[in-house]
């Protein structure tokens, strides 16, 4: 396989993510949730995307894959982790700061744009 090959599946990756991440931010949106922040970048670590409800946040990790479960199992303990710290500096920049109320939600996107969210997947323990 070329480098040209390579790069161009990660661009068609890249671009499906953020299709991927779009369509997830439209159905919080459907919902009633006002989104505070996409592809947010911390010291270590993205956020997908941040969501408002009322004065608390919810937090999207965002997986793409062939099936839910494939997309569910990418998740793994380092990047929760990563997920949390980089959640903690942006709360820094909140009134309540990290009284602010909470919630880490992953959505799952399989290869036909279906989605699966599913709400305070994990938390900090």
């Amino acid at each position: 396989m070329t480098l040209s090959m390579r790069q161009h599946r990660g661009e068609m990756a890249h671009y499906s993510g953020v299709a991927a991440e779009h369509c997830v931010a439209q159905d919080y949106q459907r919902r009633g949730y006002a989104v505070a922040n996409q592809r947010w970048r911390g010291k270590g670590a993205e956020i997908d995307l941040i969501l408002r409800d009322g004065a608390g946040l919810i937090f999207v990790e965002v997986k793409k894959a062939r099936d839910f479960a494939r997309a569910a199992a990418s998740l793994s303990a380092r990047q929760m982790q990563r997920i949390y710290q980089a959640a903690e500096e942006f709360l820094s920049g909140e009134p309540a700061g990290t009284l602010t109320d909470v919630r880490f939600d992953v959505a799952l996107v399989d290869a036909h744009g279906q989605t699966q969210i599913i709400e305070n997947a994990f938390g900090q323990g």
